[in-house]
């Protein structure tokens, strides 16, 4: 939940709708204050924040442009890193809902990487399925003033998306499916499809001419246009074709993680910002470092080098993990995950980045953001208003 400093002294009565809808109120006005400073975000963990950190999360539009909504082992359980499956893994329990609630986080993109129409047209049904479900709790977000309705209501918000653009067989599946409600998509996974590329494809001939249409039809409609996992000459194609911005919702500087190929050079980041896009950066062990330790720190040195290579308003959050991170998830389904990636992704004996593996994950970022000098407009956009003013650009009013 998000908390002002002063939070702890206003009864319930005082509390804002907001708050109120976000849960957890109880528990948060019980937390005693632990210092001038310092206060405990919930009553059951010892872990404290500052009152600047508590108050920037509260005020800002918070948006985590790679995030599941859903808790990822009864995903992975499901079968859903092969395609959606009767059995629901999507489902969110009360449980996992408050866990939402308290994260900090308004707006998810719980995009997922899926094959083809089929798989696409169950996944993007189930996420319809949760405003549908729980109207009190849930709003997708099909225009930028929904992001607005969303911080009035203290709902919360998720962008329809997938990890992928196999399922566009024809230009024309590009204005179905974003009737469906589908407002951003990556053009390819990690392997090549009809579009173009992924980052760990042995050769990449960049953008196609079939790609080169969807892209102009994505363009047409106000549709999102992804490129976080795909190789470096499609990535690059992507930005030279597309007349809107086009996001990385979910990477890092390659600069800082030797070569690895899911993280972005600098060609890409430069293409990137002058085109007016924004760049998430996610907390993947593997992609933040290639080497041991690979803390929170760490994580931050990307949001530096992306500021420092072209400037803090084309840095966001993308942290490409479910409220817990991977690290959670039972081990078998967690050795499926992992199998199903060759061997360029390096993983190491963990996937989580140490110090941002928990729902809280938000308030820590804010507080490194805060220990590194940033200022309050600045950790303003990069927790969202970033995000925000490239989607505005990109989609339809």
């Amino acid at each position: 939940m998000k908390l002002t400093a002063n939070s702890k002294v206003k009864n319930a009565r005082g509390a804002t709708r907001r708050n109120l809808l976000k849960g957890g109120l109880g528990a948060a006005l019980a937390a005693p204050m632990l210092n001038s400073a310092g206060f405990r975000v919930f009553a059951q963990s010892e872990t404290t924040y500052s009152a600047r950190a508590i108050e920037l999360v509260d005020r800002s539009l918070v948006i985590d442009m790679l995030s599941i909504l859903a808790d990822l082992g009864d995903m992975l359980e499901a079968g859903y890193s092969e395609s959606p499956k009767l059995e629901d893994g999507l489902a969110i329990t009360d449980a996992h809902l408050e866990k939402l609630r308290t994260s900090g986080i308004n707006v998810f993109h719980p995009a997922v990487g899926l094959g083809g129409r089929d798989s696409a047209l169950a996944f993007i049904a189930r996420l319809n399925a949760y405003a549908a479900e729980r109207p009190d709790v849930f709003r997708r977000i099909d225009a930028v003033s929904d992001f607005d309705r969303i911080m009035e209501e203290g709902r919360i918000g998720y962008i329809v998306g997938i990890q992928n653009a196999q399922h566009f067989e024809t230009p024309d599946d590009v204005n179905e499916f974003y009737n469906l409600g589908q407002r951003v998509s990556q053009l390819t996974y990690n392997s090549q499809n009809r579009i173009g590329a992924g980052a760990t494809e042995r050769v990449d001939g960049g953008v196609t001419h079939f790609g080169a249409a969807i892209i102009e039809r994505m363009n047409e409609v106000g549709m999102a246009v992804d490129v976080s996992h795909c190789g470096d000459r499609t990535t690059l194609d992507a930005f030279e074709i597309s007349s809107a911005p086009v996001l990385i919702t979910h990477s890092n500087a390659r600069a800082l993680v030797g070569n690895h190929p899911r993280a972005k050079s600098d060609e890409a980041i430069r293409a990137m910002a002058r085109q007016g896009g924004v760049m998430g950066i996610t907390g993947v062990r593997n992609f933040v470092r290639d080497r041991e330790p690979t803390t929170i720190e760490h994580l931050l040195d990307h949001f530096d080098y992306v500021a420092d290579l072209v400037g803090i308003e084309h840095v966001g959050v993308g942290t490409d993990m479910d409220a817990d991170g991977y690290d959670d998830v039972p081990q078998p389904a967690y050795d499926r995950l992992r199998s199903g990636y060759n061997e360029s992704y390096a993983f190491r004996g963990r996937i989580d980045t140490d110090g941002f593996d928990h729902p809280k994950k938000i308030f820590d970022l804010t507080e490194g953001l805060i220990r590194r000098g940033y200022s309050d407009a600045d950790i303003e956009l990069v927790l969202g208003g970033n995000f925000r003013r490239a989607l505005g650009q990109i989609w339809k009013p």
